[in-house]
């Protein structure tokens, strides 16, 4: 090893130790959302939207389009789209699997004034409803689409 490699490295390694000691490189703030352990721990549909929601209750809706293939061949990334653009005051869309061990699969919150529209990929381990959930103006939507699983994704 040459001479100046050697003081390079140990000059970044000095300044590295100092700027965590003097608190520089620690994360003051976090901008993650709070866990809701309840409703990603829930064993039922309806306890988990209880957890989120504080209630089961939700009225189908028609304004809610869910884009689910009807046969997804490999549960593991079956491709879920949930568009609630046509509903004034989205506040959050939470996207559930039926009966995988644990449904609630997502939830994501929006800021006022935000498009409630949603696409992600969801891991189903057979054939069963997705069930999408829109909160909004205090109303809890939904929509529902059975979803067939010829490969398991949750090790089947």
């Amino acid at each position: 090893m040459k001479r100046r490699s050697f003081l390079k490295g140990t000059l970044a390694t000095g300044a590295a130790a100092v700027a965590v000691n003097a608190g520089l490189l620690t994360p003051s703030t976090v901008l993650a959302a709070d866990w809701n352990k309840g409703a990603f721990s829930a064993k039922t549909t309806d306890d988990a939207l209880s957890a989120v929601y504080g209630s089961s209750a939700a009225t189908a809706s028609g304004d809610i389009k869910l884009k689910a293939p009807a046969i997804a061949e490999n549960g593991a990334v079956t491709p879920v789209e949930v568009d609630a653009s046509g509903i004034d005051g989205v506040e959050s869309i939470s996207i559930l699997a039926s009966k995988n061990p644990m449904p609630m699969v997502c939830e994501y919150a929006f800021a006022a004034g935000a498009v409630g529209f949603v696409s992600t990929r969801i891991k189903m381990g057979e054939t069963m409803n997705v069930i999408a959930i829109v909160n909004a103006g205090g109303k809890l939507l939904k929509a529902e689409q059975e979803v067939k699983v010829t490969i398991g994704g949750c090790g089947g």
